[in-house]
């Protein structure tokens, strides 16, 4: 591969890298801060995908779509989106045990993607929906990558700075002391499925906002761009690695497991067909034992989540 092609590449991994990055922190301000075990991540991704490419997209023939809104309202209806869907099943589960939320999120995720594929009149069905426009589309292949290189890095910045201060703020101090001790914090008069529901549809409404960009990036999708496996295991270990609790780890970790992930996929394409196919599974191999390594040797992430002395915990 020459030296453009290897750039070419590098954008393009950048780019995923920020777009994984966003799911990561909505997955933080959900379990890292608020201990709420979302298992159902490739849903809101799906809902504000799908969103975004049917209001901004052209006329097609058997299915809604042809609204051709601006970009910047598709991606905020497919926030909104996402966080409409998170409302209902965040009010009826967060009241009680993190397991019922678990079970929730992964069946409303099954619901979700099985109405994508039957629904074609909504969806297209397994054909998906194509023809999605794309900010400087019209740019030379380069030009066009690094300009929603740049778009992509940007959220991803006013993203952090807002989570970031929301941390800080006696709001983000309240939701860790309801994640660490609920009891003690409903003793002291907070409304602890209030703001649990606030965490949840915040995080949600930035799972959406992925899924919007991702769906601009590649100017289609299809039920097969939601596969738990990428959609939602993945973030998982991203947050586990870069460490829970702490936006810079995961943003940290999104780029590292994105990184192995495309980089042991470029190799295995390299190899026969044959062993290429089966080399496939060995990139979920690296990907648990590198999860395994961290858990064994750094259990709190690479960036641990910093208490209110300044120190991070043990591990």
């Amino acid at each position: 591969m020459d030296l453009l092609g290897l750039a070419n590449y590098a954008v393009f991994i950048a780019i995923l890298i920020g777009i994984y990055g966003l799911l990561a922190l909505g997955l933080n301000i959900q379990w890292g801060l608020s201990g709420l075990f979302n298992a159902g991540i490739a849903g809101f991704f799906a809902i504000g995908a799908y969103t975004s490419a049917i209001l901004t997209g052209l006329p097609a023939a058997g299915r809604v779509g042809g609204f051709a809104w601006p970009l910047l309202a598709g991606w905020a209806a497919a926030m909104a989106a996402a966080a409409l869907i998170a409302w209902p099943i965040g009010k009826v589960c967060l009241r009680f045990r993190s397991d019922y939320l678990a079970v929730a999120t992964i069946g409303v995720a099954e619901i979700i993607r099985l109405v994508i594929r039957t629904e074609g009149w909504l969806t297209g069905g397994v054909r998906g929906v194509t023809g999605v426009p794309r900010p400087f589309g019209d740019l030379d292949y380069m030009p066009s990558q690094l300009a929603y290189l740049a778009i992509v890095a940007v959220l991803v910045l006013v993203a952090y700075l807002l989570v970031e201060r929301q941390l800080k703020a006696p709001w983000g101090r309240m939701m860790r002391a309801i994640r660490d001790n609920e009891h003690a914090a409903a003793a002291m008069g907070k409304d602890v499925a209030a703001r649990r529901l606030q965490a949840f549809v915040f995080g949600s409404a930035l799972m959406g906002l992925a899924g919007a960009l991702f769906v601009h990036f590649n100017r289609s999708i299809t039920p097969e761009a939601i596969d738990p496996m990428i959609a939602t295991f993945l973030v998982w270990i991203m947050l586990i690695l870069g460490g829970a609790g702490n936006n810079r780890g995961a943003i940290l970790g999104a780029a590292l497991i994105w990184i192995i992930w495309s980089v042991s996929e470029l190799l295995t394409d390299r190899l026969p067909t044959a062993l290429a196919i089966q080399a496939k599974y060995a990139r979920v191999f690296i990907i648990g034992l590198t999860l395994q390594l961290v858990l064994r040797f750094r259990p709190a992430g690479l960036l641990p989540e910093r208490r209110a002395t300044g120190a991070p915990p043990p591990g």
